[in-house]
């Protein structure tokens, strides 16, 4: 199989990226809190919060997330401590994370988890050693004291208040990352939104939403049925979610803060490293298959229709490695997605076809007008991060003139998994907030330069 991903700094200028001029005000003002105060922040949210990029959350992504580089900021106008939940030193690499270990002969990257056969990478990771009832790892327990920075990776709105789903196994029992913060006791009775409650913060930023779309088109469309989270979450519980969590964090609207919404996940390398035409193009370049010229890429829908694929659908990350593997026993051209017969199209998993995008699509918009509203009621300004991140993946954006894009592996912003960011990305997210903050809050806060924190590293 020829190279599918779309990564290429060449694929940047055949792109026709326009660099845009966003560059941070390195030079900006004395630092002054304005009308907010910083002496006790705290952030609510997900993976994106917590720091998690590259597959996982260990201890050097969670001190570059964006919550710390934002603390960091606050604490030169009065701002307070900010306590992060980081593994001990000796399980520093937490729940471990992908490793970039070259480029096939084909030039696809290598990239290998934990654990994996030729990973040459050693890791200090902080599994227990048992099992969640979710089926996942148990992370050790964390014990320092209560943490700001109070991003889970995995949790949804939906998953965040136990009554929208009538008694349900707490998400304590399931999700190792809040497990990990949660005593024994807390575990099976204490909801996220219960957690986030017992914080007092004077500050707070809150950008959650993402998965109650995300973890439904990460899987193309295709919900579990052992898995409550995995659809996409309706408007109405979403809606008594999250004005519950906003009014929780911000004490009945006394606390200020910044809140984000939800990107698209058009603007994600997850979904658009593999372009269905790359993939096509490749398929009839095989020359090890008969009839190349003829052949094409072959999908199963999530209503079950075997068609060829368009460029109306997204065929995700992981479909790169699946495109064109074989069966034992069974030669070309019956390799998964290739055959002109329709006998081993790609499944429906691997992409998100053209009706799942645009439900995708609906419903981000939808829960997004959720958000903006709850955020008017609560009188707590708004970072529009899916117009922000729109707009990166059109244009690209220049920062000191380094050109960073929402390329995968090449355009620095985000990690080895394709969704999260990497340090250099939580950089350029915490300006955006801190452009949020200085408009709404009379604020001073200086910018960071993105250029100090590291991007992907090439093997």
């Amino acid at each position: 199989m020829n190279t599918l991903l779309n990564r290429s700094s060449a694929a940047l200028g055949l792109l026709g990226l326009v660099l845009t001029g966003c560059q941070p005000d390195l030079d900006a003002p004395k630092a002054d809190k304005g009308t907010a105060d910083f002496s006790n922040y705290v952030a609510i949210g997900n993976s994106l919060t917590a720091g998690y990029q590259s597959g996982g959350l260990f201890n050097q992504g969670i001190q570059n997330s964006y919550p710390s580089i934002l603390a960091k900021q606050f604490e030169k106008a009065n701002g307070g401590a900010f306590v992060q939940p980081l593994f001990a030193d000796n399980q520093k690499d937490g729940s471990g994370y992908l490793n970039f270990q070259g480029f096939t002969a084909t030039g696809s990257p290598i990239l290998l988890s934990p654990g994996q056969a030729g990973n040459t990478r050693t890791y200090q990771l902080a599994y227990t050693g048992q099992t969640l009832i979710s089926g996942e790892r148990q992370l050790t327990a964390y014990t320092g004291a209560q943490p700001n920075n109070l991003g889970i990776p995995g949790i949804s709105v939906l998953s965040s208040v136990s009554a929208l789903t009538g008694g349900m196994a707490p998400y304590g029992l399931l999700n190792p990352y809040l497990n990990r913060l949660l005593s024994a006791t807390e575990r099976p009775t204490v909801d996220y939104l219960t957690y986030i409650g017992r914080a007092t913060p004077s500050f707070f930023t809150c950008w959650l939403g993402s998965n109650d779309v995300l973890t439904y088109a990460t899987a193309g469309g295709v919900a579990s049925p052992t898995n409550p989270f995995s659809g996409l979450t309706d408007t109405t519980r979403f809606g008594q979610g999250y004005r519950t969590i906003v009014r929780t964090i911000t004490k009945n609207g006394t606390v200020k803060g910044v809140i984000a919404n939800i990107p698209s996940v058009t603007d994600v390398p997850y979904f658009t490293a593999v372009p269905v035409a790359t993939a096509i193009a490749s398929i009839k370049g095989n020359t090890a298959l008969p009839n190349a010229a003829q052949a094409s890429l072959y999908i199963r829908t999530g209503a079950g229709t075997v068609r060829e694929a368009t460029s109306s659908d997204l065929l995700t990350l992981t479909a790169s490695s699946v495109i064109g593997t074989t069966t034992t026993g069974v030669p070309l051209p019956v390799g998964v997605g290739y055959s002109a017969t329709q006998s081993n199209p790609l499944p429906s998993q691997y992409v998100l076809d053209a009706d799942e995008l645009a439900a995708v699509g609906t419903r981000t918009a939808e829960l997004n007008k959720i958000i903006a509203k709850t955020a008017r009621q609560y009188n707590v300004p708004l970072f529009d991060v899916n117009a922000f991140f729109t707009t990166i993946a059109k244009n690209g954006i220049a920062i000191n003139a380094t050109a960073n894009s929402t390329s995968f592996i090449s355009g620095n912003l985000f990690s080895l998994d394709g969704i999260h960011l990497t340090s250099r990305g939580y950089a350029v997210i915490a300006n955006e907030y801190i452009r949020v903050i200085n408009e709404n809050y009379k604020s001073s806060i200086p910018f960071v330069n993105p250029d100090e924190y590291q991007a992907v590293l090439f093997p």
